[in-house]
């Protein structure tokens, strides 16, 4: 991996306070300090790593933070060169950051293994973030350089989510009583009506990477969703398979997928979808990318066929480092969706905010959005044609101090509000989710 040669100027140091082991001249538990030092080093370099990694972690757990972060720096080195441990190396250098946001280097070794853990997307993010904190000269057009690498990335990989998930509308019903038609008012049973709950809520996504030529890689991905309840009635799983090429040049990377998704509502067969989509990813200067998603699809419903059409979407997206412990972006999608009758068919735009702050060992962040969606007629039932305002905030915090084996916990807090023309899809909804994450 290109990252790897990552290097600082001779008389640069590997923490933002200069990181070396300071021992103090006098003191009398100097000598011991600097001799575990060097115990571990030559444990680390005989490959006696389980010995090393005792001593490191008895280092890093000492009261000076310049003993502590340099002790994290070696363990984390370790871990990631030696051992190819790059999850434990990320959570090491993820610790010494909290303490010392501005180091440029440690940000760096952070980003070349959460490249190698194929988190490409986090390593860019973190490459933002040494830029924002301010690089020595000589290390800018290194980073520059270097980023481009990220194309060439672990060859499997993926991500884990669950959580718990109560819910004050798991069914995203309206809380009516009865809806308006136009042959008259309809009294709404409990099915059709709101519904709380507390659910099992699971996500994942699994990839396989293979070179093809110089620039260019082959990847497949498998993804799926799962939100569970008691009552199975409401169980909503999505799953999905995609596969294409993946191409690097110059400073853009453009990715090519095509495959199906398969979704199953209250455990029957709910839709299938057949399509394909394209990404472009392209840096704006040290601190912004920009991101662009097209998509296309044909979608088959298993239960109405009047819902069946095609599908059709672009989005823009700017992700910035407003320094190196805070950013955020923005995003506009727009979307259409064709139906049998004109009454499913509609056409959505949508804006979406986010930004985020770390703060000691947890990341917040706070995402806002809002959804238009316009149908492209009346159904026969209703006597308005459907307009939908969809606003949303979400809160979200990850508490790394907690974290165990990679697994971080993560709460997230999420209140909806979607005011429609068409009563039964007028709704509230507030839903938390508690659960534990991980990248593998």
């Amino acid at each position: 991996m290109a990252l790897a040669s990552i290097a600082l100027p001779a008389d640069a140091t590997p923490c933002a306070q200069d990181g070396a082991p300071r021992d103090g001249a006098g003191r009398s538990d100097s000598l011991s300090v600097a001799q575990l030092f060097a115990f571990a080093d030559a444990a680390r370099d005989s490959g006696d790593f389980r010995t090393a990694e005792t001593a490191y972690r008895a280092l890093a757990a000492n009261p000076d933070p310049q003993l502590r972060a340099e002790a994290r720096y070696r363990l984390g080195m370790m871990l990631s060169d030696q051992r190819h441990d790059y999850r434990g190396a990320a959570i090491e250098f993820r610790r010494l950051l909290d303490e010392q946001p501005k180091s440029a280097r440690v940000r760096l070794e952070l980003a070349r293994v959460l490249a190698l853990m194929g988190n490409a997307g986090g390593a860019e993010r973190e490459l933002r973030a040494a830029e924002a904190a301010g690089l020595p000269p000589q290390v800018q057009q290194m980073v520059r350089f270097y980023a481009n690498a990220l194309a060439t990335r672990k060859s499997f990989g993926g991500s884990l989510e669950a959580s718990i998930t109560p819910d004050s509308n798991v069914n995203r019903a309206t809380r009516a009583d009865t809806l308006d038609t136009v042959i008259g008012n309809f009294t709404l049973g409990q099915d059709a009506r709101e519904r709380s709950g507390v659910g099992l809520a699971l996500r994942g996504q699994s990839y396989v990477r293979r070179p093809l030529a110089k620039g260019v890689n082959v990847l497949a991905r498998v993804s799926g969703s799962a939100e569970l309840y008691r009552d199975s009635s409401f169980d909503d799983v999505i799953l999905a398979l995609q596969g294409g090429p993946e191409f690097t040049s110059g400073v853009d990377r453009i990715t090519l997928s095509a495959g199906p998704a398969w979704r199953w509502y209250g455990m029957r067969p709910y839709s299938v979808t057949v399509g394909g989509a394209a990404n472009w990813q392209h840096p704006l200067g040290k601190r912004t990318l920009l991101r662009i998603d097209g998509g296309a699809g044909r979608v088959t419903n298993r239960l109405n066929a009047l819902q069946d059409g095609a599908s059709y979407s672009l989005a823009v997206a700017f992700d910035r480092a407003f320094s190196a412990r805070a950013g955020g972006g923005v995003q506009l999608i727009a979307s259409r969706q064709t139906a049998r009758d004109r009454g499913y068919g509609d056409v959505t735009a949508a804006g979406s905010a986010y930004a985020f702050r770390e703060l000691g060992r947890t990341t917040m962040v706070l995402g806002l959005s809002y959804r238009r969606l316009e149908a492209d007629a009346r159904l026969a039932l209703f006597p308005r044609r459907r307009v939908d305002e969809l606003f949303s905030l979400t809160a979200s915090a990850t508490w790394r101090a907690l974290q165990i084996k990679g697994f971080a916990p993560f709460t997230r807090l999420r209140l909806e509000r979607n005011r429609s023309t068409v009563g039964l899809y007028d709704y509230k909804r507030i839903a938390a989710e508690f659960g534990v994450t991980s990248t593998f």
